[in-house]
């Protein structure tokens, strides 16, 4: 007997159909996560790829360029170096300003510092370059170079391709600048290498060679600008030691002309002061021998004026007058002549006190009073109260005021003005001298102060003079230790100032 019945069986293969399903729906879904897991896995494997490129790119970079930042360092470090090598040098060059040292002073091994085999340096001399400076070179390799340099700087366009500015063989370009410079590597024996012009302002010296018999050792653009640097160097201390010279020979020079000028200015002056000694004495010596004629001249024409003698009549006596006249003018032309010569040979007598400048002044104005009213001139005097007294000889500079005062009536005309001002300035009194005359021109101005110098101008064609009075001023105001000077503008007056030290009061 079958325990199981239909419906029970076909409920247990329902149940087992409907778990069929649902177990296959299980494995579906499972199977859809499974792909849907397999391709986030993928795409994070892709990921994950492209972030390992970008790190082995980066990582590529960074060594690439720490391997430049080395070699940039490495560069750096030799420029540097290079640079300080290139100051001991130049200190070196800079020791001697003799031309002839300047490379002698050069150390082969600190200017192998900068980092090549060799070096030369060729001056040009009679159209030859010779050697100045060698290192790396043999006496026969030496002698090979020169030999061959000859030869080659007879083609005009390798000279002018060497001499003309720095160059590196690496850095031509033109196929024939290239052929032209393998026939300079070839004498030079070097594989790589440089050539600077050394040049002054003014002409080109010759040129520096720098290079290494290898090609391993390559030539940088820094190489290059340090060998213009040493080539520039070496220029400015040539140039610098010709400078100096040239300046000390010119020194030398002008200090000999200065010896012979000066020996010839002391000749001058000892024959000058010979000269104005004869002069002097003569002067003085006329002087005295015209006094004595003088004298018994002026006498006699006073007594035949007189009547003594008998009878004058009044032609001869206005004659005699004239006479009379003439001979204080001539007396008083030798009084001012012998006062200079005594003035210039320091024997004339000074009797200096302190006095007051006011009272003298007060008095040449009264004395010269008939004249200046004669005239209708207008004569201000400006005395401060309270001047100080001056260290002077009274009658001397009393004789000054009467020639300043004097000429200054002369020039002015009527109805003029005369001012006179005295002031305080430090150790001295200063006295102006001013007037509203004619006044005198520029180009006689610095003149005036000469023996026997007269301005032309109408007053002085009417009036005869000696051209001595201002002549004696002078001498009498300097060897009171004062200075005296004038100024004038033509048709609007003149001004006379002197100064004179005050008295030290004990």
């Amino acid at each position: 007997m079958n325990i199981f019945s239909p419906s029970l069986i076909n409920s247990i293969f329902s149940f087992l159909s409907l778990l069929s399903w649902i177990v296959l729906l299980i494995i579906t879904a499972r199977f859809i996560d499974k792909k849907e897991e397999n391709k986030r896995i993928k795409a994070s494997l892709a990921k994950l790829e492209g972030a390992f490129k970008d790190l082995d790119e980066q990582a590529k970079l960074i060594v690439k360029t720490d391997l430049e930042l080395n070699k940039t360092q490495e560069e750096l470090d030799k420029k540097i170096s290079s640079l300080y090598t290139l100051h001991k040098l130049s200190r070196a060059m800079s020791t001697t300003l003799i031309e002839e040292e300047i490379l002698q002073r050069i150390e082969d091994s600190l200017i192998l510092e900068l980092g090549f085999e060799r070096y030369l340096v060729l001056f040009l001399k009679d159209s030859q370059l010779i050697s100045k400076l060698n290192v790396g070179y043999s006496d026969k390799e030496l002698q090979n170079v020169q030999s061959q340099f000859a030869n080659i700087l007879e083609d005009r366009h390798l000279k002018s391709l060497l001499f003309e500015k720095s160059l590196c063989a690496s850095s031509v370009k033109l196929e024939t600048d290239k052929q032209l410079l393998n026939r300079v590597s070839s004498c030079l024996g070097l594989a790589s290498f440089i050539i600077c012009p050394i040049k002054t302002q003014e002409e080109f010296l010759g040129i520096i060679i720098t290079g290494n018999t290898s090609s391993s050792f390559s030539i940088t653009e820094g190489d290059e600008d340090l060998v213009a640097i040493l080539a520039n160097q070496i220029g400015q201390a040539i140039e610098n030691a010709r400078l100096f010279e040239q300046t000390w020979r010119t020194q030398q020079d002008l200090e000999k002309k200065v010896k012979e000028r000066t020996k010839e200015l002391t000749q001058a002056f000892d024959e000058i002061k010979a000269i104005s000694k004869r002069k002097t004495d003569f002067v003085s010596a006329v002087s005295h021998e015209l006094r004595t004629p003088l004298t018994s001249i002026k006498g006699y024409a006073s007594i035949l004026a007189s009547g003594k003698l008998g009878e004058v009549s009044g032609q001869i006596k206005e004659r005699l007058d004239k006479i009379n006249r003439h001979s204080d003018e001539l007396t008083k032309l030798i009084n001012d002549l012998l006062d200079i010569s005594r003035i210039e040979a320091g024997k004339l007598e000074m009797k200096l006190e302190a006095q007051d400048i006011s009272s003298i002044l007060t008095e040449t104005a009264d004395l010269l009073m008939p004249q200046i009213k004669e005239k209708q001139i207008q004569l201000n005097l400006e005395m401060p109260l309270g001047l100080e007294k001056v260290l002077i000889d009274r009658s001397q500079i009393a004789r000054v005021f009467i020639n300043l005062i004097g000429n200054a009536v002369k020039f002015t005309p009527s109805g003029g003005k005369i001012q006179i001002k005295a002031q305080d300035s430090k150790e001295y009194i200063q006295i102006d001298v001013s007037d509203s005359g004619i006044g005198i021109p520029a180009q006689d101005l610095e003149h005036i102060f000469e023996e026997f110098y007269r301005v032309d101008n109408p007053i002085n064609q009417q009036v005869k003079g000696t051209g001595l009075g201002l002549t004696l001023v002078k001498h009498i105001v300097e060897v009171h230790k004062g200075k005296i000077w004038a100024t004038s503008q033509l048709n609007h007056g003149s001004s006379f100032s002197f100064t004179l030290p005050k008295a030290k009061l004990q």
